[in-house]
């Protein structure tokens, strides 16, 4: 991806472009790890739900996402299952892990809000500048096809997470945040060796 394009992302660090390389090599990690990516995105927009059910506005938004990215993981497994392939277990995700250790403890529960909003922005963010690549250089025609529908979905999800940001909180507070989250998801990047079998 090119600087002009992390920008418009907001990410400050490039994925290392061998990432790309390494995830061709086995297509069941990358596909397996991708479905249970998936998966837990649907389980956190449905606890956020949860937790803020009197936030109307968070609650009609995510909703339709949440079966948005249930119907990603079933495609994911029926590009499992076409391919002969078996779904495998699931894998600690460290960069995610990674991210929720520097969100704020001691904090109200809006506050946390705003936080979860700009995680979830930073992994929608993330894992679209992912799918790019995947759509633009792995070998098979099919397979790129593929990874497109999901950087373009990633994409708007990323851009919901900071509107709803912008909705309950002060637009300043937002930016500030956000780029101190930009920053944090840098350092924990650059400290991460590209691993194939991720798509973290």
């Amino acid at each position: 991806m090119s600087s002009t394009e992390n920008t418009i992302l907001g990410l400050k660090l490039p994925t290392d472009p061998r990432w790309v390389d390494i995830a061709a090599i086995s297509l069941q990690d990358i596909l397996t790890d991708h479905a249970f990516c998936e998966q837990k995105a649907a389980t956190q927009f449905i606890s956020l739900i949860q937790k803020y059910h009197d936030k109307t506005e968070l609650v009609e938004a995510l909703a339709p996402v949440v079966t948005e990215e249930w119907g990603h993981f079933r495609m994911v497994l029926a590009e499992l299952k076409k391919r002969g392939l078996t779904f495998g277990k699931q894998r600690k995700d460290e960069y995610v892990n990674l991210l929720l250790q520097h969100e704020p403890k001691s904090i109200s529960s809006e506050e946390r809000l705003l936080h979860k909003l700009m995680i979830c922005a930073l992994i929608e963010a993330r894992s679209c500048e992912r799918f790019r690549l995947l759509s633009l250089h792995i070998e098979e025609e099919a397979l790129r096809n593929f990874y497109h529908k999901f950087m373009v979905s990633e994409a708007g999800h990323y851009r919901l997470f900071l509107d709803l940001a912008k909705l309950y909180f002060d637009e300043e507070q937002v930016r500030k945040t956000w780029l101190d989250w930009l920053q944090i998801e840098k350092n924990i990047l650059k400290d991460l060796k590209p691993r194939g079998d991720r798509m973290h």
